[in-house]
């Protein structure tokens, strides 16, 4: 788990470690660069497998030069087998596994790869540059490309530095609807995301750039799973082992953070089953709602783990929203970044790498939100004019729940309505809604083949799971140096739940079904029987109350007048509204917070201030 950066352009000694300086964080063990044929490789390490230095990067495996982001798990065996091919390894590491890998199938040897990974060769003798991303965007990738000036890097604000950019209107707006910014935009108009799933290719002596998809989602019902609930909980059973047991392999120290929830107690009770003691770690809040910690202490207590808690004051909260803007560099608005830099802050003090239940949601249908809209499906088969009657109603009670209900079943469509819904439904403060609305991956809506919460899942999969949870835990881990791994995200995994008949997911109702069944042969049921609750931080009280002065200041009507895209009054009237305690507005205020402060960090940059995007 490291930083990369490189580049075709000309930059100084002094700029090319400037750029890596800035984030340093993510590999504080040894950071160099090394200039061949025009161009500059940097890298920042943090050592987690094979921790000699002749593991440093850039590498060098015959002719080609390396830097790479990720971890390979299935390195081992690979490597056995690229052996038996006739390769020489000189370290213990896999990334000399992915270069030879690279010399042995070339931009094929991606499909070989277990792992999350972004990664860059550079090819002496056809003098190519080759990369990838992860299937599942786990490693981050931005790039800049103009004629033969290419750069790329982990975090976006190492090609910035030393440039002017332009702030993207249209990137704001998807923002504001979404709550971070969708692939393969960024928030400049300069930088583009690699997209999960593509390789690329940079010829730096024609400037010429291509971008291929290697992997994607199966949205066709032909390889169904079409055996026994019995066989497929057997096989996800032995995946869920596999991915876990590849994840243990490590050089460091080893963890796993457990909110004691579904997803993340079956991968501390599966990590259970191979290590002697894991050291578990979860976070506690005083508010009340919002402290999971007993339950994981349960869970804890029964998988005999060495478990930490960690508490969350409102003062840590305040000072980590007040720097929010170094650790993203982006906009983002998932609130549960707080407790994810706080988990990942104090878990450095154990452990070096930590897995994870991310995933988990996405691959079997366990937002509520599946189950809520699941339901409503039925009623959108009503007339269309019945539905818009009652939204009326619902729109004229005073409880804000039911209006937000009310302009939901409005809609033209349920696919509508779930867009809808991951932006908060309303819109009515933004000048310009629809043109967040337009981002990729609208067309799963529109697969014939598929079931309405097969939709669900897969979309979530390509943009929530993507651009918000991957974005969230690697800026929140990398902070502080600590590598998470997601076993519930090992493609393996990932691609045989898409396999599975609804109702082995969601069988009647039951969300999450399979996983379930699998954990309770080692973690008692009744440990879980209480409503899920997501990871969240309690903004919605700390805004109208230890926060109020800061919101108010920080969201002052001049400070209103600096915000593209925004209805200055209505916004005004949203935080009366929830100072009053009359509408829970604490996802606009967020989302407004956090994008008045990435301004501010742009314009301090020499950041132009504010174009169109040309696909707006």
């Amino acid at each position: 788990m490291c930083g990369i950066y490189g580049s075709t352009i000309y930059y100084n000694d002094d700029l090319v470690r400037a750029k890596l300086a800035r984030v340093s964080f993510r590999g504080p063990d040894h950071s160099g660069f090394e200039r061949i044929d025009g161009v500059v490789l940097g890298h920042n390490r943090l050592a987690i497998v094979d921790l000699d230095q002749r593991s440093n990067q850039p590498l060098t495996y015959r002719h080609l030069k390396i830097v790479f982001n990720g971890e390979i798990y299935n390195y081992r065996p690979l490597r056995a087998k690229l052996t038996a091919l006739g390769h020489v390894f000189y370290t213990d590491s896999d990334t000399e596994v992915l270069a030879a890998a690279y010399l042995q199938y070339g931009v094929y040897c991606v499909n070989h790869f277990n792992g999350m990974f972004a990664f860059v060769i550079y090819d002496s003798k056809t003098k190519m540059l080759f990369g990838a991303r992860d299937r599942l965007g786990k490693k981050p990738f931005y790039y800049a490309h103009s004629g033969r000036g290419f750069e790329f890097a982990s975090q976006p604000s190492q090609i910035t530095l030393g440039r002017i950019v332009t702030a993207d209107e249209q990137a704001i707006n998807e923002y504001f609807i979404w709550g971070y910014v969708p692939e393969p935009r960024s928030a400049w108009l300069e930088i583009q995301k690699l997209q999960a799933g593509y390789t690329f290719t940079f010829n730096t002596v024609t400037g010429r750039f291509n971008t291929e998809k290697y992997w994607d989602l199966d949205l066709t019902n032909i390889n169904v799973f079409k055996r026994s609930y019995q066989d497929a909980r057997t096989e996800l059973k032995y995946l869920l082992a596999d991915a876990v047991k590849v994840r243990l392999h490590a050089d460091v120290n080893l963890g796993v953070f457990l909110s004691g929830g579904i997803d993340s107690s079956l991968i501390a009770a599966l990590a259970a089953q191979n290590t002697r003691q894991v050291k578990t770690f979860c976070v506690k809040f005083n508010e009340k709602g919002f402290d999971e910690s007993l339950f994981a202490g349960e869970i804890a207590k029964h998988l005999q783990t060495d478990h930490h808690v960690i508490e969350c004051n409102v003062n840590e909260g305040i000072s980590l929203i007040e720097n929010f803007g170094a650790y993203y560099d982006e906009p983002f608005a998932d609130s549960s970044a707080i407790p994810s830099l706080l988990l990942s802050k104090y878990t450095k003090q154990h452990v070096t790498v930590a897995l994870t239940g991310d995933g988990g949601d996405e691959s079997f249908m366990g937002y509520a939100r599946y189950k809520w809209l699941n339901n409503t499906n039925y009623f959108f088969k009503c007339p269309v004019e019945f539905r818009k009657a009652v939204s009326g109603l619902l729109r004229l009670s005073p409880d804000y729940r039911h209006k937000l209900i009310g302009m939901g079943i409005s809609s033209d469509n349920i696919e509508s309505l779930y867009a809808l819904m991951l932006g908060g439904l309303e819109y009515s403060w933004l000048k310009k809604p629809e043109l967040g609305l337009r981002v990729p991956f609208m067309d799963i809506w529109s697969a014939q083949t598929r079931s309405f919460l097969q939709k669900m899942s897969a979309f979530d999969i390509k943009t929530y799971l993507n651009g918000d949870i991957n974005t969230k835990v690697d800026r929140a881990s990398m902070a502080f140096a600590v590598e998470t791994r997601a076993p519930l995200m090992d493609h393996r995994v990932v691609s045989f739940a898409q396999r599975l008949p609804d109702s082995y997911k969601f069988g009647r109702g039951r969300q999450k079904r399979i996983l379930k069944d699998i954990l309770f042969e080692y973690v008692p049921s009744h440990f879980f029987k209480r409503p899920k609750s997501g990871f969240k931080v309690p903004l919605r009280a700390w805004f109208k109350n230890e926060m109020k002065e800061y919101v108010l200041d920080q969201l002052s009507p001049s400070e209103l007048k600096n915000i593209p895209g925004i209805d200055i009054q209505k916004v005004g009237n949203m935080l009366t509204e929830h100072m009053a305690g009359k509408w829970n507005r604490y996802p606009q205020i967020w989302k407004l917070l956090v994008l008045s402060q990435w301004l501010k960090n742009q314009k301090a940059c020499n950041c132009s201030l504010i174009k169109k995007s040309v696909t707006a």
